[in-house]
């Protein structure tokens, strides 16, 4: 809930962020140049300062998205501390509590088995046994089984919980690096969307690809830069590798009709095309709009997919 909240309070920075500086426009009027002329500006210094101004069209916001992601995995580490903190401490309490009540199981037996001793060696003056010494014998072997067997008992038991907590305790920490890695991924997938430069997108693929090597996703996505980059051969090889571990990802196959595309390979790229389409029906849209199919627009096959 909380991380909704904030993506909720990250769009609202961001749609004040984008409209503030249309209002700096229609509010703040610019300057006749009779009053330029008065500041002491020379007409080229004047002309300078408009193409200077003309050229500012990229967001100033930018910084401020970077800094608010940079704070929001701050916040997340943060937080998977705390909860590894948490999970240390209940695991400690845990362990003690459970060597308290074998130590207390123990000692209950034993003030059980004495009292017992006491009253069959009672009960066997009473009866007459032959000799005193008999009777500390038998009540030895007595007390040295049952001791023995409680022991083992208990040890047994005891093993069986340090192997369940020494199980939990992995699973967590299996967990939390889980955890770790998810986050990691999605502000990976973050900057990869933020960014415009396709050789820095490649870079970014290959970092979530280290970190989930099976990621069909981010393998088709890197063959797109790498095809937007002109290295086909790479992005037909990558959406291979996709189509081996997901055959029914229908993006890759998307992507490798427009690989055979560029290279003229009609019939293949045809054939990927309805591929894709039975996958992805939604892709249905962007026949038409895809660059990398111009040489299929005058294709008669091509034509009827657009049209059926």
């Amino acid at each position: 809930m909380l991380r909704w909240v904030n993506y909720l309070v990250f769009g609202f920075m961001l749609s004040v962020l984008t409209v503030q500086p249309v209002w700096a426009q229609t509010e703040q009027p610019a300057e006749t140049l009779p009053e330029q002329q008065a500041k002491g500006l020379s007409q080229e210094q004047q002309a300078q300062a408009q193409q200077t101004v003309s050229q500012l069209n990229e967001p100033m916001y930018r910084p401020l998205i970077e800094r608010y992601i940079l704070d929001e995995l701050q916040a997340v580490r943060k937080d998977q501390q705390a909860l590894r903190a948490e999970y240390v401490e209940k695991i400690a309490h845990a362990q003690l509590d459970t060597a308290d009540r074998a130590l207390g199981y123990t000692t209950d037996t034993m003030n059980n088995l004495f009292i017992l001793i006491t009253a069959t060696v009672s009960i066997l003056v009473l009866v007459g046994w032959n000799s005193l010494r008999d009777v500390k014998n038998k009540v030895e072997d007595i007390v040295n089984t049952r001791v023995k067997a409680i022991t083992e008992e208990y040890e047994s038991r005891l093993a069986g919980l340090e192997s369940q907590l020494r199980e939990r305790s992995e699973e967590i920490l299996n967990n939390q690096k889980k955890i770790t890695i998810t986050n990691e991924i999605h502000s990976l997938w973050m900057r990869a969307n933020l960014e415009s430069d396709f050789g820095t997108k490649v870079e970014i693929y290959d970092e979530i690809l280290t970190r989930k090597p099976e990621d069909v996703e981010a393998i088709a996505y890197k063959a797109d830069a790498l095809l937007e980059l002109g290295d086909i051969q790479q992005a037909i090889v990558l959406c291979n590798q996709a189509l081996e571990i997901d055959s029914d990802y229908g993006y890759a196959y998307w992507q490798r009709a427009c690989a055979y595309a560029m290279t003229h390979k009609h019939s293949d790229a045809l054939a990927d095309i309805r591929m894709a389409l039975e996958y992805s029906p939604n892709l249905r849209n962007e026949l038409l709009h895809e660059s990398a199919f111009a040489s299929l627009h005058d294709n008669a096959s091509f034509n009827d997919i657009v049209n059926g």
